[in-house]
């Protein structure tokens, strides 16, 4: 995607709520607190999407612009983690997830201000976003102690080496696309209760700092912050293997699957009319 693509697609769903009624803004409008779990999708747990889960919460503005549609507004934290399935390798990493997300709704049946056909309904989403994530790795220092590092800067892929000058340093900010399905539930004219699971597609491979080949120990400490971290985690294999050292363009990862993450949760909305309805003008009735 790029940037002139998200930006026409966050802009649109921006200023959807416009097309409410202004004064009708805080009946159709709920601030929403979540709870649940991401996990990662990579090449670290074989593309699974249901392993490995961290917990997470998010916050957000949720409008109805109509029976069927609406749009919302979500900042979310999480972390992901994964060990590696290929034991050779021994691979691992942490990060953690920050996101920000424009996001439509479509309910498949009636549901919001002045349904009153049905209290639940089933949904699906999908909108655009931002997320930043850096991946970090443990190891044992020479006292004994484990020590956590953060990863980007020590090109373990030889990111930005002369050996290596078509890989570039990943950004640790990317675009993402969130969708997925969800279950919601009016309890009463203040609040309401929503379970939803998600995709987020991502533009990169390097969520968990794995995607190519090793790249051997000349490249990886070219302009690396730390020379000799670099090439102790960019190959770990003999850490489980005495003294076994991966040939250069053995593959470390695969690059053909950009890394996802999943968002599984539970939400709790309260609506903006019993929260904020006090500070409406009071006007005289004739």
């Amino acid at each position: 995607m790029n940037k002139v693509t998200f930006i026409t697609l966050f802009l649109l769903l921006t200023v959807l709520p416009l097309m409410a009624q202004p004064d009708d803004f805080l009946r159709r409008s709920h601030v929403v607190f979540s709870g649940g779990a991401m996990n990662y999708i990579g090449d670290l747990n074989n593309q699974s999407a249901l392993s490995l889960p961290d917990p997470a919460f998010s916050f957000g503005l949720h409008t109805s612009l109509d029976n069927r549609w609406a749009v919302r507004y979500e900042a979310a934290y999480g972390n992901v983690h994964s060990g590696d399935y290929i034991e050779r390798r021994n691979l691992s990493f942490k990060s953690k997830i920050v996101e920000m997300s424009a996001i439509g709704e479509f309910n498949f049946w009636n549901y919001g201000v002045g349904a009153t056909d049905k209290s639940w309904v089933f949904y699906m989403y999908g909108g655009v976003g931002l997320f930043y994530f850096d991946p970090m790795a443990s190891y044992v220092d020479a006292e004994g102690n484990i020590q956590w590092v953060r990863l980007q800067p020590l090109h373990t892929e030889g990111q930005g080496s002369l050996q290596f000058p078509d890989r570039e340093p990943y950004q640790l900010v990317q675009l993402m696309i969130p969708f997925g399905v969800g279950i919601k539930a009016r309890l009463n004219k203040t609040l309401c209760v929503s379970m939803e699971y998600g995709f987020r597609k991502t533009w990169t491979d390097y969520i968990d700092d794995v995607s190519t080949t090793y790249a051997g120990a000349d490249a990886v400490s070219h302009n690396s912050s730390n020379p000799e971290l670099s090439i102790m985690l960019s190959d770990r294999s003999g850490e489980v293997i005495e003294g076994y050292v991966n040939a250069i363009g053995i593959k470390r990862g695969d690059d053909s699957l950009d890394d996802w993450y999943a968002y599984l949760h539970l939400s709790v909305g309260i609506n903006l009319e019993t929260l904020l309805g006090w500070t409406r003008s009071k006007r005289c009735k004739l």
